[in-house]
């Protein structure tokens, strides 16, 4: 991520993947929504004031309802 913090505000950095995907690909299948790439971890930036928010804000996005687990959460 090219930025710097700003306003209490962090970069994060988050890996997660989908359990969904995962499972089909191991049995030679597609998600009938997401890329066969989602069966591996994924990386993405977020900016927020702390942890909590982070992880908030990706859950908002890439919802546990629809299979994405957080793998890992690094301030970077």
């Amino acid at each position: 991520m090219l930025q710097h913090a700003m306003n209490g505000r962090k970069a994060f950095e988050v890996t997660l993947y989908n359990k969904d995907v995962r499972a089909a690909v191991k049995d030679n299948q597609s998600h009938v929504i997401y890329g066969d790439h989602w069966a591996d971890a994924q990386i993405q930036d977020v900016m927020a004031a702390d942890e909590a928010e982070a992880l908030s804000l990706i859950g908002r996005r890439y919802p546990s309802e629809e299979g994405f687990v957080v793998q890992k959460l690094a301030e970077c």
